[in-house]
């Protein structure tokens, strides 16, 4: 093991906004930077990509610097990568090597974030705007019946909330597709992201008289956004609140294996069709269209849960039986601190 780093390195290491990792012969780590846990590069204090100590090997064996890029998933689970521009330096103290790793995709994810907005509003706003603008001639044709104008004014607060609503969900979505929540991470307690998501739910459960019961909660730390995570379970639940008959239970339950937290949310609802199992996940698809529009959703609500469950290296899945109820499980990666480096 080498002698410690020199203060003045440790200095500019520490003022650097990219990842960085100082690499002793047999590429034992004697520097890592406060966030490297949380790209997942490292287990055990070992270095897990492959591409990546092939650089390295080159750099040794050359003595030049290396650039490339390698791709390594966000977590164990889920389909979720993250594309990091690598820079592997040879340093001659003590053979020692540097790396330092970004990520180089926001601008991709801002390219992507614009152009699927233009498609979502020019597609989705038509809808409540033409509903708005047909109700407001209705109330002016019947501008001499108090009945109809109040029926139709009545319509019209439904449609201006329904596209409340729908912008809101845009914006919404927009904001997850535009931000790396593993960046800047957070270390998360999931029975308080469970307990913060189901108040935010009550309400509307109440309202419907649907009774929202806590299970098992097993305890762990996950990382990640914490308004995404909590976004990401209230969706859920409000989602099951919203397909399930008045008077019903919606249970809401954690538990951990092998790494990773699952979060499942049981009601007692309407079910989903076998063959429409795999598209529920899409923007904007509604099983039953017509109880969307009665319940007010705007089909966006499960696109975001995949979204927050996909930047946060987990996926969703669903369990569900016709008239009998569904499960949705979001999954997310156990954390745990790697070794102390120094």
């Amino acid at each position: 093991m080498p002698d410690a780093l020199p203060p003045v390195l440790l200095e500019a290491l520490g003022q650097l906004d990219q990842n960085a990792l100082v690499l002793a012969p047999g590429e034992v780590i004697v520097f890592a930077s406060e966030n490297i846990d949380h790209i997942g590069i490292l287990r055990d204090g070992l270095i897990q990509s492959q591409e990546l100590l092939a650089i390295i090997r080159v750099v040794r064996r050359t003595n030049i610097k290396q650039t490339g890029t390698i791709d390594i998933p966000r977590g164990p689970i889920g389909e979720g990568r993250l594309e990091l521009t690598v820079n592997v330096i040879p340093l001659i103290r003590e053979q020692l090597v540097l790396v330092l790793l970004s990520d180089e995709s926001q601008a991709q994810r801002i390219q992507d974030v614009r152009r699927d907005f233009v498609a979502n509003v020019s597609h989705e706003l038509k809808t409540p705007i033409g509903a708005l603008l047909l109700l407001s001639e209705a109330v002016l044709g019947a501008k001499d019946d108090p009945a109809a104008v109040e029926k139709f004014a009545t319509r019209m607060q439904i449609e201006s909330k329904r596209l409340t609503d729908l912008v809101q969900e845009i914006i919404n979505l927009s904001r997850l597709q535009d931000s790396d929540p593993l960046s800047v991470p957070s270390e998360l307690n999931v029975q308080d992201l469970v307990n913060e998501a189901i108040d935010q739910s009550q309400v509307g459960a109440d309202s419907r008289k649907i009774e929202i019961l806590t299970g098992e909660i097993a305890n762990g730390v996950v990382l990640g956004d914490r308004d995404q995570i909590i976004m990401a379970i209230q969706n859920l639940v409000e989602n099951a609140v919203n397909y399930s008959p008045e008077g019903t239970k919606v249970t809401v339950s954690s538990g951990i294996e092998d790494g990773i937290v699952t979060i499942s949310i049981t009601d007692q609802g309407i079910g989903i069709p076998e063959n429409e199992k795999d598209r529920i996940f899409e923007r904007f698809y509604r099983v039953d269209p017509a109880r969307s529009r009665q319940s007010g959703g705007t089909g966006l609500g499960l696109s975001i849960v995949k979204h927050v469950a996909t930047k946060h290296g987990g996926e969703v899945s669903v369990w569900s039986v016709e008239n009998i109820g569904s499960t949705f499980s979001l999954k997310l990666p156990l954390f745990s601190k790697s070794e102390e480096i120094i």
